[in-house]
């Protein structure tokens, strides 16, 4: 997903994202475990993903507390 969508989603939306990713992520470490994953890069890709979306979400958390 890119940086730009990101930053204009909702903090609820951005929450659910988060969630939708880490299934995501649970499932590629499945199937590396068991061989079946045929691109490992798509594991670190989630993993960046993840850590964008809790940054953006700690920023929106900061801007709304600043007023």
């Amino acid at each position: 997903m890119e940086l730009k969508k990101m930053r204009e989603m909702s903090e609820v939306e951005l929450n659910a994202e988060l969630v939708k990713m880490k299934k995501d992520l649970f499932n590629l470490r499945f199937q590396h475990v068991t061989g079946q994953l045929e691109n490992p890069i798509k594991m670190r890709d989630t993993k960046k993903d993840i850590a964008r979306v809790k940054t953006i979400i700690r920023e929106k958390q900061l801007e709304k507390a600043q007023g």
